[in-house]
């Protein structure tokens, strides 16, 4: 059924909102070559083909019932995603027939095995009297008796022989939201039904398990190669955020949940491949003066990076905007949390005058998450973009970003000064995402990184490593980057902070750096910058000459 020679590529991604599941899954089709496989739960949405019938087949004002409405380019008419619901997007690449595929005969053959997945995996789990109902696509429960009722929806689309969209499983939906909303897939005299109303208790990670190790023979010739963001019971997350814990403690609970019980001492002493030798010579001293004289803070000192000297002596300088204060408490980082102070608006005419007198040929803005602003802060990141293009329209500009809350329009409001480089940090891998940052989320950052790439933006992100990940998930983490087209990829070795933050699993030697360096670069990835002092920016400028950057306004 499909041109696999790899294994499948299952990735459980937790709760996603719609519109980033569907930014990652065009990324995926767009420039991944491998077969993919997206288990996930949505927040309440409908969404619907474009031949939907809305005006009778929505029932109520979505927003009163807090659900989004979607349109989208797929088959079938609307129906509902979300809490309780298992969603599978499969994004596989079919083996083609005479020397074509894709029409009308493959797609009948590809839902059908679709369904034929569904079918196998509810037998599995006990639910016996399930298969298809002739003129209607999805899986059924006692399809040939009086009261046939949906338990699972499909829509796909399929286009150059590689598949988007996919299945929706009810397991402990709220049903209300098929029965009482919305006319599901448009057909008004058949009802749905999920597993929990036909007795069958079963945990959604057992019933992603099932589907991942079927769907492997589908898509996988018999393998699948599998990461998990952390799966959560709601009723037990509430011990972690206990009034008597401190942030500190509830990361290194968040990381002892994801499998990460033991770490180094903050007092254990650092490889000597860890230590390099602090160069502050007249001229890195002149550049450290010029930031001080126009009130800007530099994360190369405010971070204390080791690379400083050798990046300043290059030209490259990294710049942090919207001040020093967060509003967010990752367990790797330094910055403060607390309420920040109103944006200045002199501040970008100030990074454009530094990066003129400092004569930067490749100038970072980073910024400090800022979920109190409506924008997360876009627009002082667009207004600086613009007034350094202004005063020094040859110097290649990179902004590396938080996630904006996944607000779609605020990262278009950045992408519209056109920065020469998007740079937005994955951080670590899946499983230890809410440990470690746990306001972001993995989908989210690929989602972001996918909607740049598609905007046409040269995409960056970055992977600490050592904080308890195995080198498999690092591999994994590349994958996923790679298939969402990221350009430039860093790795460097984390490095505790404070003993509030959290602890160093483990010392990453300098060799596997280089495999992973090497493995990244064959999977797709245009550059990694990969080593143990390794952060965001170094090699910032070399990086963007290895893929062909260019200032964007100085070709034109």
């Amino acid at each position: 059924m499909t041109a696999a020679t790899e294994p499948l590529h299952v990735r459980w991604l937790g709760r996603v909102r719609y519109q980033e599941a569907l930014a990652v899954q065009q990324a995926v089709f767009d420039h991944g070559r491998l077969n993919h496989l997206l288990l996930l739960e949505h927040p309440h949405v409908f969404t619907h083909g474009p031949n939907a019938d809305l005006k009778a087949n929505v029932l109520v004002d979505p927003a009163s019932v807090q659900a989004d409405l979607v349109a989208v380019n797929r088959g079938g008419d609307v129906t509902y995603h979300g809490p309780g619901q298992l969603v599978g997007y499969p994004i596989v690449t079919l083996a083609p027939k005479n020397g074509r595929v894709g029409g009308l005969t493959d797609s009948v053959a590809y839902v059908t095995s679709v369904e034929q997945l569904l079918i196998d995996t509810l037998k599995e789990l006990g639910l016996d009297n399930v298969g298809r109902l002739r003129q209607y696509p999805g899986v059924w429960v006692d399809p040939d008796g009086e009261d046939p009722r949906k338990i699972a929806a499909i829509g796909v689309r399929l286009t150059r022989n590689r598949t988007m969209h996919g299945f929706a499983l009810n397991i402990t939906t709220d049903m209300r939201y098929l029965r009482e909303y919305i006319v599901p897939c448009g057909i008004a005299d058949r009802p749905v039904t999920s597993l929990v109303e036909e007795g069958l208790v079963v945990p959604m990670q057992k019933v992603a398990d099932v589907i991942a190790r079927r769907a492997s023979g589908l898509w996988g010739n018999g393998r699948a190669e599998r990461c998990d963001v952390a799966w959560r019971e709601r009723s037990e997350d509430l011990s972690l955020f206990s009034r008597g814990m401190g942030p500190g403690e509830r990361s290194v609970a968040r990381l002892e949940r994801a499998g990460v019980s033991e770490g180094l001492s903050i007092q254990t002493r650092k490889p000597d491949w860890m230590r390099v030798p602090l160069n502050l010579g007249p001229e890195v001293m002149k550049l450290k003066h010029t930031a001080r004289d126009l009130g800007l803070v530099t994360v190369c000192e405010e971070a204390g990076c080791p690379n400083l000297s050798e990046c300043w002596a290059d030209g490259t300088a990294t710049f942090m905007i919207l001040g020093d204060r967060c509003t967010r408490a990752c367990g790797f980082c330094l910055i403060d949390t607390s309420k920040p102070l109103a944006p200045d608006a002199t501040e970008p005419a100030r990074v454009a005058e530094a990066v003129q007198r400092m004569g930067l040929d490749h100038a970072v803005l980073t910024m400090v998450a800022r979920d109190d602003l409506d924008d997360g802060g876009a627009s002082a990141v667009r207004d600086t973009v613009a007034a350094i293009r202004q005063r020094t329209p040859r110097t290649i500009i990179e902004v590396l970003i938080s996630d904006l809350k996944g607000d779609a329009a605020a990262l278009g409001t950045v992408l519209s000064a056109g920065p020469d480089i998007l740079n937005h940090n994955l951080e670590t891998v899946a499983r230890l995402q809410r440990a470690v940052r746990p306001s972001a989320g993995y989908a989210r950052s690929l989602a972001l990184l996918s909607r740049a790439k598609q905007a046409g933006a040269a995409t960056k992100s970055g992977i600490m490593v050592g904080l308890g990940e195995s080198d498999e998930e690092v591999v994994m983490a590349l994958t996923d980057l790679a298939s969402v087209g990221c350009d430039i990829v860093t790795i460097g070795q984390y490095l505790r902070p404070t003993s509030h933050h959290l602890p160093i699993a483990r010392w990453v030697e300098p060799a596997l750096f280089d495999v992973f360096k090497q493995i990244g670069e064959q999977q797709g990835i245009g550059h990694v910058e990969a080593g143990p002092l390794t952060r965001s920016s170094y090699h910032a400028k070399a990086a963007g000459q290895a893929v062909s950057i260019r200032s964007r306004s100085a070709t034109h």
